[in-house]
């Protein structure tokens, strides 16, 4: 019987960092205006061309969540607010300002709870297939079951070609797999009940003062892009886009396009900036 090794791989660029207390682990690349990106479920992907790309234009801050990965857990936490202050205090410690902030998925649940919470420390936000917030009636669903939905079927949901997604178990190390089960039991933890949102999401990201952006994918089968565009509308001036031949990861699917989309946005933020001067 083969032993399983749990060490970390040595072409992993993760570094330890200590935040609010918490030891997670943190993957800093590029230079120049800072950004934080915030993963979804399953995971970082340093090596994928979407990281690899915003490496190229921003300072850029991915951290692992607490209990994500090999993050450590924070039994305290019971929900998706407590990571967001989490990361509120990750900005003040970093000294970080004027913070593009990227969520997908998960993270741009994680990514809305930041910016509904205070914007003082960003500078634009951008959601790229979010969850978090309920935007249909009281029985009708507005996310995908995960956990009630069979593998091959949920996969279909999530992707034009399940064949584009990072995560294949058949080449990962045990490091990589040990570390998905975990976030995989977090992210149940945290968004379970009510599942995989926050009812008062809906009131609070009326707060949100900074540009905003959300990309869908046209063919998004776990959050459908009605419910993309309903999410934006709830933002003030937000815009919303979608991305054609991309389910619900089209930062996988069609990086060059996300990245297009994210550099346009961007541009006419600061153009603004310097209208305003």
């Amino acid at each position: 019987m083969s032993s399983i090794d749990l060490a970390q791989p040595a072409d992993r660029p993760e570094t330890r960092a200590i935040v609010a207390g918490v030891a997670i682990d943190l993957v800093e690349a590029g230079r120049g205006r800072p950004c934080l990106l915030l993963h979804d479920i399953d995971g970082i992907h340093p090596s994928s061309p979407f990281f690899t790309g915003l490496a190229g234009r921003f300072r850029l801050f991915a951290p692992w969540h607490p209990g994500f990965g090999h993050s450590e857990t924070v039994r305290q936490f019971h929900d998706v607010r407590d990571l967001a202050i989490f990361y509120q205090a990750f900005l003040k410690e970093r000294g970080l300002d004027g913070v593009t902030v990227i969520g997908t998925g998960f993270g741009g649940w994680i990514a809305a709870e930041v910016a509904a919470m205070s914007t003082d420390r960003l500078g634009a936000l951008v959601l790229i297939g979010a969850v978090g917030l309920k935007v249909s009636g009281r029985d009708e669903r507005d996310i995908a079951d995960m956990h009630a939905t069979p593998f091959a079927a949920y996969e279909a949901l999530e992707y034009v070609d399940p064949a584009n997604k990072p995560n294949r178990y058949d080449r990962m190390s045990d490091w990589e797999m040990w570390g998905l089960a975990r976030s995989r039991e977090t992210a149940a933890h945290l968004g379970w009940k009510p599942y995989m949102h926050n009812p008062s999401l809906n009131h609070w990201l009326g707060r949100v003062d900074i540009p905003t952006l959300a990309i869908w994918g046209e063919r998004d089968g776990v959050t459908s892009p009605a419910y993309g565009e309903a999410y934006a509308g709830t933002i003030p001036g937000a815009s919303f886009v979608t991305v054609p031949d991309a389910a619900h990861h089209p930062h996988v699917e069609q990086p060059a396009r996300a990245l297009d989309l994210i550099d346009r946005f961007l541009a006419g933020v600061s153009g603004r900036e310097r209208a305003a001067e």
